[in-house]
């Protein structure tokens, strides 16, 4: 399952498809199918569709749409008697609905909830202007047309279809931020996703909250029972996302059923926080903004604005080979540098905690070779002592780039009967004794906080009531936090009675997981709600950005030319309204399709002391001057998506090479060098650089010997020798030869003079 924020997670969950088993195949549908239909109307979203092969095939369910028990779509109207709309809600099938007149949510209605005059209304695929008294049902909503995610654009009415497509698909590639804050202006929906996402916690009881920690919430119900609320502190997601949950209430308050009592990732008040509201300015900066690039200010990396945190699981396996069981261990063997094993404990096993850097061993890991090449003297000493002779393959889990950070959590898992008794019974005692000393600190903790209510009651500085209510809260507290303590020590204890299940061949397995913290950087990518995606192009300090005439520096500057041709104005409108929320210190909330018009943008700009078209005179941070022209300023809700620098970077000296080719292998996953085709010897050799090419093509690729020899002359400060054949020439003659043609290199001989 997808979850890079809930919105992820919550869409993947509502998602259609046209293809699979008996469905359609990607090749063969053509655009008829994938088009927009008429019967897709409050059941299929219109809008959210992805971009490639399978636009239109993988399609969304749309907001008010249920499935019925025959697995029809069906979606909700209100009913209309004699021209008069009634509170009757009914679903229809896209059949059913063929033979009614339906109106849409925004007619005119008098007093008496009458239709009045004439409306445009739907009859299968016709659009008829019918009478009040003709209409047999009216929309349930406005919204109903679209899906989760284009209803959480504000203004999408004002976007074209194809930067809506674009909009509602990057908000589920939004990162969820170390610091979440709701959008000044939002939709509505917020709430709603953020609730039935499952990423907050919402009580199921009605009752007083008695204790409210970081990672736990305890409510005492009205019936005097206690209700437990384990928090997820830092868990992965699927995304490698950070997954961390953080209290809403207090000690003491008052919580109904179906409340929200804590935040969880990409939410902030209960509410899906994607993103942030920023001070934005559509102007150039010295064309550090072409292409859609984008200049942002220094202020989002220093205060942490954009910083996401991460956690990253990597594992190893210790398997039983023909040549002996694999081991973890710290002695790995004396190449490798004693700085990457620092963090290791004596069985080569990083420490929870260690602050680790890209190829720092994690986990220490050697495999048995065969001892095919061994001397009977070095055969005599393994046998005698049983001593390793650095036949030993080094085969640790290292670091791999772009996941530095701390080590959060270490999980070795050993299976049932071979972890020694000793061992068992050492594992055992720690965890008695890890749960006897909480048992303790809690009893302390209690009979110190008990004191200090005896101290307060003696001082007079509480009453009699507010004393016995105070020891009776402890008492209950300290009751619950011992139960919890006892439920988590008895599964403890049964997880280490039951071994793990581990694959066939698998003597031992170790998981260990890091949190990295991602600040923003050049190369990263930002996106606003409606298709206006770009690159950061430069991180300028905040002295150089353009401020305004107050004096407040702009957060981001994108380029004015990326909005005309790309017909998204609805981000012009969020902008302006945006800059008077934030004047006004309050959130607006425009609901799709019957949101805030251009009359009221430019009345709450009004109200809120700034000009109507929401353009002032810049100042150039650099010279102190003002710019020629007035610029549109105002606040966007920015979202920093998952398509990071520090996962795309990649460069390579020396590598892995393949077995067969001897070329360094491909990727960044492979620590692979880069890829030079054919097309790429075409540009070469249109600048006419044949030593370049010819390095490419050789020492720099597969020619081995070659390699060697320009390694020994860089050395030795010699002259570069001149390259020799490459691998895949030998590889192509070997071919050949398998195909059964004699193909003979023959030297030249020289002439003699």
């Amino acid at each position: 399952m997808q979850q890079t924020n809930p919105l992820d997670e919550i869409t993947h969950k509502r998602r259609l498809s046209a293809t699979g088993p008996g469905g359609l195949q990607r090749k063969r549908a053509g655009p008829e199918v994938r088009d927009v239909h008429h019967s897709h109307y409050g059941r299929i979203c219109p809008i959210e569709t992805p971009e490639g092969a399978n636009i239109g095939l993988i399609t969304s369910l749309a907001i008010y749409a249920r499935i019925n028990e025959y697995g029809l779509i069906e979606t909700p109207y209100r009913k209309v008697e004699n021209g008069r709309i009634t509170d009757k809600i009914e679903y229809l099938t896209a059949d059913e609905e063929e033979k009614y007149t339906i109106a849409p949510a925004n007619v005119e209605i008098d007093k008496d909830g009458k239709i009045v005059g004439f409306v445009v209304a739907r009859r299968g695929d016709q659009f008829p202007l019918v009478e009040g008294k003709d209409i047999d049902y009216i929309d349930a909503s406005a919204q109903q047309l679209v899906g989760l995610s284009a209803g959480l654009i504000p203004f999408l009415e004002h976007d074209d279809a194809n930067r809506a497509l674009m909009g509602s698909n990057m908000q589920r590639q939004a990162v969820p931020l170390l610091k979440t804050e709701p959008p000044l202006v939002a939709t509505g929906l917020e709430e709603k996703v953020a609730r039935d996402s499952g990423s907050v916690v919402v009580s199921d009881v009605d009752g007083v909250v008695l204790s409210a920690t970081s990672d736990n919430i305890i409510i005492k119900t009205d019936d005097g029972k206690f209700k437990h609320y384990k928090l997820m502190k830092f868990e992965r997601s699927n995304q490698d996302m950070a997954i961390n949950q953080r209290p809403l209430v207090k000690r003491g308050d008052r919580v109904r059923k179906g409340d929200i009592i804590a935040d969880g990732m990409a939410t902030s008040n209960g509410e899906i926080a994607l993103g942030k509201n920023l001070l934005v300015a559509f102007m150039s900066w010295e064309g550090y903004n072409y292409e859609d690039a984008i200049v942002i200010s220094e202020r989002l990396l220093k205060e942490d604005i954009l910083t996401s945190v991460h956690i990253f699981e990597e594992e190893i396996e210790a398997r039983e080979t023909k040549f002996g069981a694999e081991e973890i261990t710290r002695d790995i063997g004396s190449h490798v540098p004693p700085e990457s094993l620092r963090h290791l404990d004596e069985n080569g096993i990083v420490h929870v905690g260690s602050r680790v850097k890209v190829r720092d061993v994690l986990v220490g890991k050697v495999v048995p070779q065969a001892d095919v090449m061994m001397t009977p003297e070095e055969r005599l000493l393994q046998t005698l002592f049983g001593k390793k002779t650095g036949m030993d393959k080094d085969e640790s889990l290292k670091v791999p780039p772009g996941e530095d950070g701390v080590v959060i959590d270490v999980k070795v898992f050993s299976r049932k009967g071979k972890v020694k008794k000793k061992e068992l019974e050492k594992r055992k005692n720690e965890i008695l004794e890890k749960y006897r000393r909480l048992r303790e600190r809690l009893r302390k903790n209690t009979a110190f906080e008990k004191s200090r209510i005896e101290e307060r009651y003696k001082n007079k500085e509480i009453t009699k009531k507010e004393y016995d209510e105070e020891i009776k809260r402890l008492d209950d507290l300290l009751k619950v936090n011992l139960e919890i303590l006892d439920k988590n020590r008895r599964r403890e204890l049964e997880n280490l009675q039951r071994g793990e299940e581990l694959p066939a061949g698998v003597v031992k397995k170790v998981k260990v997981k890091i949190a990295s913290r991602r600040k923003i950087q050049v190369g990263d990518k930002l996106a606003g709600r409606h298709g206006n995606k770009g690159v950061i192009s430069v991180i300028l300090p905040e002295e150089d950005m353009p401020y305004l005439p107050d004096g407040t520096p702009v957060d981001v500057v994108i380029s004015p030319l990326s909005v005309p041709s790309r017909m998204n104005v609805g981000q012009i409108l969020e902008l302006m309204l945006g800059w008077a929320a934030k004047k006004l210190n309050i959130q607006c909330i425009t609901p799709v399709f019957i949101g805030a018009t251009e009359e009221d943008v430019k009345r709450m700009l009004k109200e809120a002391g700034l000009p109507k078209d929401g353009r002032v005179t810049l100042i150039d941070g650099r010279t102190g001057e003002p710019f020629k022209e007035k610029v549109t300023v105002g606040y966007m809700y920015i979202m920093k998506l998952e398509h990071m620098a520090e996962d795309k970077i990649h460069a390579r000296a020396t590598g892995p090479y393949s077995l067969v080719t001897q070329q360094p292998l491909g990727g960044r996953a492979q620590y692979g060098g880069q890829r030079f085709g054919e097309m790429e010897v075409w540009a070469i050799e249109g600048y006419g650089a044949s030593r370049l090419l010819e390095e490419f093509l050789t020492i720099k690729s597969d020619d081995v010997e070659g390699r060697k020899r320009v390694y020994e002359a860089i050395i030795r400060g010699e002259p570069i020798p001149d390259p020799g054949v490459p691998q895949s020439f030998q590889v192509l003659i070997k071919e050949l030869q398998a195909l059964g043609l004699k193909v003979e290199l023959i030297k030249e001989k020289k002439k003699k003079e």
